[in-house]
């Protein structure tokens, strides 16, 4: 693409050419200054990200029970990752289910594909990148984010659970994440579902063999990844996992209820 033709979203905002940005908002905010003008600026950045919180929640609040996929933006159409990402979600679709993705190409496009033709909800939530490359065309309800961190809590507070087809770095931070703040306990434990054999049994070797044999994780914590190749298993997965989280809660309420009334 020609420069004058570059597109490039920053929010709500379009831009074209000469007019996009060298850097992201996340680098300008994180960028160690050495100086005080951030004094001056940023107070007035804490207002664009609160809009951001406030915009995400707003689209969001009556979206229903949903669950997030994730995977690379590098696969093609045709590609067996975007086929299989487009079959997980008419699954998903199928059980109740609206679907949130990254919005862009690849495995989120694949999904959001799957759940528009499944007739279901295709959400998307972007991100501003300098080689950002939009919205796909199969989201019907789509943010912009220019802030990581308010991306990430969308996906986390409207998802029960989530499903990670093979991807990259991106991928990476979205699945730790997820995974830490459950093991931390930041957040109630949710159905976490990798597909790809293949791609993913190296991870769960090197976290079983180096990280749970030196002690840094505990076997529980291995227990919260289900894997998978087949994509209504994933779904099953899913739907078992949030049937024993609702029972865990069930059993927990009834045993608090118990311990109160006995005292």
């Amino acid at each position: 693409m020609t420069e004058s033709l570059r597109e490039h979203r920053q929010g709500p905002v379009q831009l074209r050419g000469k007019q996009i940005p060298q850097s992201t908002t996340d680098e300008r905010l994180l960028r160690e200054s050495g100086d005080a003008e951030w004094v001056h600026s940023d107070p007035w950045r804490v207002l664009r990200i609160q809009s951001e919180f406030v915009e995400g929640f707003g689209a969001l609040a009556e979206l229903g029970p949903a669950i997030s996929v994730f995977g690379s933006a590098r696969f093609k159409p045709g590609a067996p990752e975007y086929e299989l990402a487009g079959q997980v979600a008419q699954g998903l679709v199928e059980a109740g289910f609206a679907v949130i993705t990254g919005g862009g190409p690849g495995v989120m496009e694949g999904a959001n594909k799957g759940a528009r033709e499944a007739g279901g909800t295709s959400v998307g939530l972007g991100i501003e990148l300098p080689f950002e490359q939009g919205m796909n065309a199969y989201v019907d309800l789509g943010i912009n984010f220019r802030y990581f961190f308010a991306r990430k809590t969308m996906f986390l507070k409207y998802s029960r659970g989530f499903v990670v087809l093979p991807g990259g770095f991106g991928t990476f931070d979205e699945l730790f994440e997820a995974l830490t703040l459950v093991q931390t306990r930041k957040v109630q434990r949710f159905p976490l579902v990798l597909v790809g054999v293949d791609y993913w049994s190296g991870l769960l070797d090197w976290l079983r063999d180096s990280v749970l044999a030196r002690g840094s994780i505990s076997r529980e914590d291995l227990d919260l990844i289900k894997l998978t190749d087949d994509a209504d298993e994933a779904v099953r997965m899913v739907i078992e996992g949030l049937r024993d989280l609702s029972d865990e809660v069930e059993a927990a309420a009834a045993a608090e209820s118990a311990g109160t009334n006995g005292s």
